[in-house]
């Protein structure tokens, strides 16, 4: 089928290779024509696993095609895929302004019947508003559906989540887009659940809130846990057994970030309160999870009379491993906070050490300083303190012995919980962790 994606993030951007990849002929649209080119070249604008692999090669086959000409891509698609941004606005709401300029696009472009479909996480309603919009800016006499089709993917696993998802959810309100797009997933071959299309948004909703509460839950927990003397790894181990709760999302942390769950738990609790109705539970999880973020940080200022010109190791950058994401990272807060105290960081992330520099360029910051290694080892040697705030594989291969030789004051404040109490210990390293 020809298939056209508003969107080259990692919405758009994994759905269209991977459209591609079951045999579907794509073209990604997108406004940055440097973008295009990187992508006509097999490079990849964001990290994910196996992404550019598969890129070169539908590249090659001739199925997967790059554009900024999305007249050209519109006017003849048979679907029409939406998955631009939808950031949060300074009152938690989704701006819906991408959206809309994608819509009317399409609108004045499409020459032939075509089903637009919204990939992008967007508040219940929205597909309605998207073809009444669609329909009002319609140049041409020809039929236009909406249906909602909601991403489930995490980032650092995308395109695996894309092509073996648990389940995929279709929103229509006509069999005609249910079929269209059944026969866009048949090669898949995942299961499909289709319902209308505000249940579809609303599932979006449901499940990423859901996921954010229980790691929210976690870390409440896990603080209850070092006031009483309990360990939070052994009593998620003994939750983990029990079928009804599950294994995922049981590790205490420094909370979550991310392009996802921050805005959607955010947005659920306005769209609420546009109802007048409160949820309560999620504007709990939204409230643990803001002050878990520098849990550590002020921990550590509890154990050090100052900051001021000592040497800070960071490790980990990202809000977690396997991306090069820092929507919500814990990492900017406490970097921040370090910044304005006084601290010289000397950061380490293996992937997103350059889109940090983007907001914290090399050098002078705040009122400390802020360099970028290349080695966790060039952030330890003769570091005062470390805060760890990402889980990469490169950081675990840091043995506790390494901080007690490299270190001037082995001296770790860790996020994810990487290592033994015990072996810390045994290593002499002063370690504070989460929930232990």
């Amino acid at each position: 089928m020809k298939i056209a994606v508003a969107g080259t993030g990692y919405v758009g951007l994994v759905a269209g290779v991977c459209f591609a990849e079951k045999g579907h002929d794509v073209t990604c649209v997108d406004v940055d024509e440097k973008k295009i080119k990187l992508m006509e070249s097999g490079v990849a604008p964001i990290y994910e696993e196996g992404l550019e692999e598969l890129m070169r090669k539908n590249n090659a086959t001739g199925r997967l095609h790059y554009t900024t000409d999305y007249k050209n891509a519109y006017k003849d698609a048979e679907a029409v895929f939406i998955g631009v941004g939808t950031p949060e606005l300074p009152d938690g709401s989704a701006n819906l302004g991408y959206i809309a300029t994608v819509s009317r696009q399409i609108a004045e472009s499409v020459e032939h019947d075509c089903l637009v479909v919204v990939k992008s996480t967007v508040p219940v309603g929205t597909n309605d508003k998207v073809e009444q919009f669609i329909r009002d800016f319609l140049t041409r006499d020809v039929k236009i559906e909406v249906a909602s089709n909601p991403e489930f993917l995490a980032q650092g696993s995308a395109v695996h989540d894309t092509l073996h998802a648990a389940r995929i959810i279709i929103g229509t309100e006509s069999k005609e887009a249910e079929a269209v797009l059944k026969k866009i997933y048949e090669p898949f071959g995942l299961p499909i659940v289709s319902v209308n299309r505000r249940s579809a948004e609303m599932i979006k909703y449901a499940c990423n809130d859901f996921l954010a509460l229980k790691i929210s839950y976690m870390n409440d927990i896990a603080n209850l846990c070092e006031l009483v003397g309990a360990d939070i790894d052994a009593v998620a181990e003994g939750m983990s057994y029990d079928a009804r709760i599950g294994a995922r999302f049981l590790n205490a942390g420094v909370g979550y970030g991310g392009s996802c769950f921050p805005k959607d738990t955010k947005a659920l609790k306005y769209i609420a309160r546009q109802h007048g109705y409160h949820l309560r539970t999620v504007e709990a999880a939204v409230d643990v999870n803001a002050e878990q973020k520098t849990r550590l940080f002020y921990k550590a200022g509890e154990r050090m009379i100052t900051f001021q010109n000592l040497k800070v190791a960071v490790l980990g950058l990202a809000f977690k491993a396997g991306t090069d994401d820092l929507r919500e990272a814990p990492s900017l807060d406490n970097v921040q906070l370090l910044l304005e105290n006084g601290a010289n960081i000397y950061a380490y992330d293996p992937v997103a050490a350059d889109n940090f520099k983007k907001r914290y360029p090399e050098g002078n910051q705040a009122r400390g300083t802020i360099q970028y290694v290349e080695k966790p080892e060039d952030a330890l040697r003769g570091a005062h303190i470390c805060f760890i705030f990402t889980e990469w594989g490169e950081i675990r291969a840091v043995t506790p012995q390494m901080y007690k030789e490299w270190m001037r004051i082995p001296l770790v404040y860790d996020g994810r919980n990487l290592y033994g109490l015990q072996e810390m210990k045994e290593a002499q390293v002063e370690y504070y962790s989460i929930g232990r």
